[in-house]
């Protein structure tokens, strides 16, 4: 699986993470909060949450909103 995290600009385009490099980084790391962009969709971020809950760990997603638009939102997960 393949994701998109957050823009580090509003015109920059999200750089894309495999579900691999994710898991590296929780094994070396227990926990972590990661940020990922709006494109991509809710049913992969859910897939992700039920991936990580079924290796045992904690896992919080939410929507966090950086402005006024609709638009203007990110997904956080936080892995533990």
């Amino acid at each position: 699986m393949e994701l998109k995290l957050a823009r580090n600009e509003i015109n920059g385009k999200p750089k894309a993470v495999q579900l691999e490099k994710i898991e590296e980084i929780i094994a070396k790391e227990n926990q972590k909060i990661f940020y990922f962009d709006k494109e991509n969709s809710h049913k992969d971020l859910v897939a992700l949450v039920d991936y990580f809950e079924e290796k045992d760990f904690s896992v919080y997603l939410r929507e966090v909103k950086y402005g006024l638009g609709e638009e203007d939102y990110m997904y956080e997960v936080h892995i533990l």
